[in-house]
């Protein structure tokens, strides 16, 4: 295995990160390059490994879905029971990492999380599929369950109880997180492994320093 695994070499080609190329604010940098990836067709470009590090100490990681990002920062939605949620509380520093390999490229943000507000959050669940927003009442995220079918009983007893309503509140224990970053890094693969990273790191003033980092 080790003799197979040390074959697997993909060289980097594609193109060249610059620093004279590079927009003075990295939210904006970020826009230009989820848009590309989007345009490139990549699956579910918003995919983002977040991590997150609670009380005992041991990382996790999982795969969230990006769902809005402005000035304030990079928003994902959860239930505040999952572990996710739990790690957030007792430790509000995480990371959140962007690979969009087809573009040979790779965003890194390191930030602190916090809840956003309950209309934010009431919005964004009233634009989900009603489906969607069945489950999320349904699945008691992160627990033991003892079955598929057990999950799936739960689903249409609650398609039953909410069939006459022509909205479906949003769940009082489910809503979003938004990260405030202070470092944002943009990796673009190079040949030979020497590949460009620029970083970006917030400053007192709120202004943004940014530098470039070996491979």
């Amino acid at each position: 295995m080790k003799e197979f695994l040390s074959k697997l070499r993909k060289d980097y080609s594609l193109m060249g990160l610059h620093e004279h190329e590079m927009e003075k604010d990295p939210i904006k940098q970020f826009e230009k390059w989820i848009i590309d990836a989007a345009n490139a067709n990549i699956t579910e470009p918003n995919a983002m490994t977040l991590c997150t590090v609670g009380k005992n100490m041991k990382p996790q990681s999982r795969i969230v879905l990006l769902r809005n990002f402005d000035h304030r920062g990079f928003v994902f939605y959860t239930n505040y029971y999952s572990d996710k949620a739990k790690d957030i509380e007792e430790n509000p520093h995480v990371c959140i990492n962007f690979f969009w390999v087809d573009l040979e490229r790779q965003v890194r943000i390191e930030g602190v999380a916090g809840k956003i507000s309950q209309a934010e959050s009431n919005e964004y669940f009233q634009s989900r599929p009603r489906l969607n927003q069945i489950s999320a009442w349904a699945s008691p995220q992160s627990q033991v369950i003892q079955s598929r079918e057990e999950l799936e009983q739960k689903v249409k007893e609650l398609e039953e109880k909410f069939k006459d309503l022509p909205v479906i509140e949003k769940p009082p224990f489910w809503g979003g997180y938004r990260v405030v970053p202070t470092m944002i890094e943009f990796w673009q693969g190079r040949p030979n492994r020497l590949h460009d990273r620029i970083r970006y790191q917030l400053q007192n003033d709120k202004s943004w320093k940014m530098d470039r980092l070996a491979p």
